[in-house]
């Protein structure tokens, strides 16, 4: 019976284990269709909620279709405009440092958002009504875009709030980096950040994943990917988060064949199975895993260089 346990214990690990995965490969993609799904049915609850109260209305001259349009146009909107504002929210994250320049971020963003979403949604309107051969009034342009700006404001905002709380959530299910010493020195820190390049080389990186602490091998780590304000870890298929810059840690694992190969990419040299390269000096790097590393003719002569043995 214990044995049965521990088989069905580790299968269900397993399985879930594969859907971080999973998830892992593309997290913003499944944000944007998790986010569109709700868009679409709460914008649905709306328009039918706006049509049942007018049609209590005896005098009512509103058709059916007008509060779909309405409703559905704004999420369109909405939903074509979200990749960017995730960009956005990780380009930006909400912080303790910095009030100011972060409050002046949110709010040219979302001033922008506001412009694009009322354009966008206004063209489908003017389209729709056009093809039925009815006129369509925006109104008074100032005050219906102050009107859509108190709306797209608070929706920026919960959206923004809510972000920020999946993706704290989301690294702490996948598994956070650290170094040691920073991760010594900051326990209460969500994060740690890339301290001074130390005088020995890095070994091995800390993981935190939920409650349980591991150690990653420098020496297993395949390539090194820039994500926002983290770098990601790429090693035998999982992807582990690490705040910091490229450079910084490209710098710091230098001595330990990794090479910078791209601004987005670095790659470590035990794992280059095939270089290629096009008439323009750019190129491709094959990993022995596979996943193919874009080389960039910037950084073509320092990857030679460090593939050369040292004496």
């Amino acid at each position: 019976m214990a044995v049965t346990k521990t088989v069905e214990g580790m299968s269900r690990h397993r399985e879930l284990h594969g859907w971080i995965e999973t998830f892992s490969q593309r997290p913003l993609l499944y944000a944007w269709l998790v986010y569109a799904g709700f868009i679409l049915l709460n914008n649905s609850i709306e328009a039918n909620t706006v049509w049942l109260e007018h049609s209590r209305d005896p005098q009512n001259t509103l058709d059916w279709w007008e509060p779909w349009l309405w409703e559905i146009s704004s999420a369109i909107g909405t939903v074509l405009l979200a990749p960017l504002l995730f960009l956005s929210f990780d380009r930006q994250p909400l912080r303790f440092a910095q009030p100011l320049q972060q409050c002046l971020w949110h709010f040219v963003v979302s001033l922008l958002f506001c412009l694009a979403h009322v354009a966008l949604m206004v063209a489908q309107r003017e389209l729709v009504y056009g093809w039925l051969g009815q006129p369509y009034d925006f109104g008074p342009l100032a005050r219906e875009l102050w009107y859509e700006y108190r709306k797209d404001v608070w929706g920026y905002l919960n959206l923004l709030v809510m972000y920020q709380l999946c993706a704290m959530i989301w690294r702490r299910v996948r598994g956070e980096a650290s170094v040691l010493a920073a991760a010594e020195s900051a326990e209460s820190a969500p994060a740690a950040v890339l301290p001074e390049p130390p005088a020995k080389p890095l070994q091995h990186l800390l993981v935190k994943k939920l409650d349980k602490e591991f150690l990653l091998a420098v020496s297993s780590i395949e390539y090194l990917e820039a994500c926002g304000n983290y770098v990601n870890l790429h090693s035998g298929g999982r992807i582990y988060p690490l705040r910091g810059t490229l450079a910084q840690l490209t710098e710091q694992l230098g001595n330990q064949g990794f090479s910078r190969v791209h601004r987005s990419f670095a790659v470590n040299h035990a794992f280059v199975a095939e270089l290629s390269y096009e008439a323009s000096g750019d190129g491709e790097i094959r990993l022995s895993s596979g996943v193919a590393v874009p080389l960039s003719r910037r950084y073509k002569d320092e990857f030679r260089a460090g593939l050369l043995p040292t004496r």
